[in-house]
């Protein structure tokens, strides 16, 4: 597999950081397992996030030094407090490569929300031709299969959207968008999906933001579907 379309390198620089929202993440997660020339992009970014890290720290003077070091000490054995957070998988190392990709397994970022194999997945009627999971611990968190052949509505998005391809393909403005590829789109950006012929298309989707639907039957829909 050797993807097309790649994090765009805000997105990476956020994950990097631990600043990309949650449902975000975990899309990301899942194309990085997917992508060895992300996974490389996101070693230089950490190794760039590093130094500025290192260069911004303040040098002591004189007799401050030993202060601030034990300062420093103190405030790492200081116990954190525990906040309930929702688990978000965030590969750093790349994966073991299997000699064989099993076509059903879903990437381990997924598991928490999704199980591990699309063959488990219990799929909700959303639209002729359309049918979802959205994740119990993230609302904005979507697998989607979408029939081969369906022309989605035209829209935008609000803010941000990650769409991860997992198994069919589609295509829009931007190009063909296959297995292993991702959508990393913004608000500029106003598309209409057509998947291909075969298989239906299987994706994961992560918004920060409803989408924007130019279509007013697609408007009225979308309070009912909470996309």
């Amino acid at each position: 597999m050797s993807p097309h379309h790649h994090l765009d390198e805000s997105t990476l620089l956020s994950y990097a950081a631990g600043a990309l929202p949650a449902p975000l993440s975990v899309v990301a997660g899942a194309h990085l397992e997917q992508c060895g020339h992300c996974r490389q992009r996101l070693r230089e970014a950490e190794a760039i996030g590093a130094a500025l890290v290192e260069q911004t720290q303040p040098v002591a003077v004189g007799g401050r030094s030993q202060a601030l070091r034990a300062a420093m000490l103190a405030e790492i054995e200081r116990p954190l407090p525990v906040v309930a957070a929702v688990p978000v998988a965030r590969p750093v190392e790349p994966p073991v490569t299997r000699t064989e990709v099993d076509p059903d397994h879903l990437p381990v970022s997924l598991h928490p929300y999704f199980g591990r194999s699309l063959s488990g997945l219990h799929w909700r009627w959303m639209a002729p031709g359309v049918h979802c999971i959205r994740a119990a611990q993230m609302p904005s968190l979507i697998m989607l299969k979408i029939a081969p052949g369906k022309c989605l509505p035209m829209h935008s998005h609000g803010r941000s959207e990650l769409t991860q391809i997992l198994r069919g393909a589609y295509n829009d403005a931007l190009g063909l968008f296959a297995p292993g590829d991702v959508a990393d789109l913004d608000e500029d950006v106003e598309h209409q999906p057509v998947t291909a012929p075969g298989v239906p298309c299987i994706c994961v989707s992560a918004l920060d933001a409803p989408l924007v639907f130019s279509g007013w039957l697609a408007r009225k829909i979308q309070r009912f579907v909470k996309l």
